[in-house]
């Protein structure tokens, strides 16, 4: 099976990177972008194809990724209308926002599509990644994208009518951890302790956190209840994050992240 990139940006790079590290042939990629350049380099680093158009990408290719940002996606889908239906690959689309009807409406008739949603944590290979698909799309053609996006991280089947959820608790949200992570170390750097150090601490213990909700079957609530001990130090933390509105904040981005998804996928930005 070929593989066709249309994009060479960050999370493009991450997916190329994962599959010719887990075992897929170079020569069974082809990428461009806009100016080529940052297509050519990703090919060059890892023994792809380079190619000047998207439409030399779409006759390559069995399996298309649509690796561009959302309103860039609207501007060239209208002049590659007839190299999509001569070809008819699978197309694959990783903008934030454009629903399955939407890229069908933008497509030849009856194209098999499916929606990925990864996160930039691809770049090492451990990235939340949601996807759904139309009915045009087969279970053989479905294995084969879950394999590609496997070798950046997981891979979860979502609804439509839940992914713009997903884009935010899979997406988004890594911002939010990164943001966490950030200010915990920054608190420890006034208190005293080098940043570097406090910044590797605040990073394990949220990996650590992350694996006990993942593998312990226990509810979060349920494990802080364990951590805090009556009358002792974490608790003087929790409920002053509560006081802070630290959960109703958490909330809140969330409803402004699903919010913007919403807008783009109605096309008002």
């Amino acid at each position: 099976m070929k593989f066709g990139f249309i994009g060479a940006g960050n999370m493009v790079s991450a997916i190329v990177k994962g599959m010719t590290a887990n075992g897929y042939d170079g020569k069974n990629i082809f990428i461009t972008s806009k100016t080529v350049t940052s297509a050519a380099k990703l090919a060059e680093a890892c023994g792809a194809n380079s190619c000047q158009t998207a439409g030399e990408v779409i006759a390559a290719s069995d399996v298309v990724v649509l690796g561009v940002k959302p309103h860039i996606l609207a501007e060239i889908l209208p002049g590659l209308q007839a190299d999509f239906a001569a070809k008819k690959p699978l197309v694959v689309s990783i903008a934030a926002g454009k629903t399955l009807a939407y890229l069908a409406e933008n497509l030849p008739k009856d194209m098999p599509i499916v929606r990925v949603m990864p996160n930039i944590n691809a770049k090492i290979g451990a990235s939340t990644t949601g996807i759904c698909h139309n009915d045009a799309v087969t279970a053989e053609q479905l294995e084969a994208v879950k394999a590609v996006f496997a070798t950046i991280g997981s891979v979860a089947e979502i609804p439509e009518n839940h992914f713009g959820i997903f884009s935010v608790i899979g997406g988004a949200s890594v911002a939010f951890a990164y943001m966490y992570m950030d200010a915990l170390a920054r608190a420890a750097l006034k208190a005293g302790m080098p940043k570097k150090q406090a910044l590797e601490i605040a990073a394990e213990t949220v990996k650590g956190s992350a694996e006990m909700v993942l593998k312990s079957g226990e509810a979060p609530w349920s494990l802080v209840d364990q951590v805090c001990s009556p009358g002792g130090t974490t608790i003087e933390g929790v409920t002053t994050l509560q006081a802070k509105g630290f959960e109703a904040a958490v909330v809140a981005a969330f409803d402004a992240v699903l919010e913007k998804d919403k807008k783009i996928g109605r096309g008002e930005v």
